[in-house]
């Protein structure tokens, strides 16, 4: 299984952000994708699919346990509709990290791309 690491694209306190492209999916059970060093309670996700009729599911995989005490509350899927984009998030560590520090991500599709936002602590 091939792993796409991702980056945080940081929001900058008092001022603006120019809309990051954002980095292509990729798709499940072959391909996921990666947040090293995560910081759930701080990471928005932007999930756009530019597909123009089928919707792709995006899922955020439970964490493991330690740390994720609440990993048994299972992946969180969201639906994304055709030509559109969701904001999926902030996290919960306890439901979400895994025993590394990363946060793992699939797609059933590969038709958008993942803009991954962290949300500055002095704001």
């Amino acid at each position: 299984m091939a792993t796409t690491q991702l980056t945080y694209s940081p929001l900058v306190p008092n001022s603006n952000l120019t809309q990051p492209a954002g980095t292509s999916l990729v798709a499940a059970p072959t391909n996921n994708m990666q947040l090293a060093g995560a910081k759930p309670e701080l990471t928005v996700l932007r999930v756009t699919n530019t597909d123009d009729d089928t919707n792709l599911t995006f899922t955020v995989k439970a964490g493991d346990m330690p740390p994720a005490i609440a990993a048994g509350q299972g992946d969180l899927a969201v639906t994304v509709a055709f030509g559109t984009a969701e904001l999926i998030g902030p996290f919960e560590s306890g439901r979400f990290l895994q025993s590394d520090g990363s946060m793992l991500f699939e797609s059933s599709t590969t038709t958008g791309a993942i803009t991954v936002l962290r949300v500055p602590r002095n704001t």
